[in-house]
């Protein structure tokens, strides 16, 4: 059975995107919250002091968590702008969800250290981004 919940493909894309910081906060903690803080374990007291003292891929997942937020208002904006000037909905829908696959690429490529492919997809996905804005 498939319940209807009046959202859009590009609306749910919204929810998705914006959970993706939370995953890379995750991720940037991933492994670390049982262990002791004395040991650098997950320190919930101070947890913005632990990430920024993080290395390596934990400080990449950390960045990607800040980069993904600030991506987030000009997508929330595009897709709300091509709703309301009723853009054609398969287009809108399909931007908007090469825009979520692409931060999903792009989170995985800043993670895995791949700078210059990574600094592709961000292009890539600021693309989709301005067309949707413009569709």
């Amino acid at each position: 059975m498939i319940v209807s919940t009046g959202l859009t493909l590009a609306y749910w894309c919204v929810f998705v995107a914006s959970m993706l910081p939370i995953v890379c906060a995750g991720l940037a903690k991933w492994g670390m919250f049982g262990k002791a803080r004395r040991d650098g374990g997950y320190d919930n007291h101070l947890p913005r002091t632990w990430l920024a003292s993080q290395k390596d891929w934990r400080a990449r997942a950390n960045a990607a968590q800040a980069n993904s937020f600030e991506a987030l208002p000009f997508f929330i904006g595009a897709v709300i702008i091509a709703h309301q000037m009723n853009a054609l909905q398969v287009r809108v829908d399909l931007l908007a969800l090469a825009f979520v696959l692409l931060r999903m690429v792009y989170i995985l490529l800043y993670v895995a250290n791949q700078a210059s492919a990574r600094s592709v997809v961000w292009a890539m996905a600021l693309a989709a981004n301005i067309a949707l804005l413009f569709v």
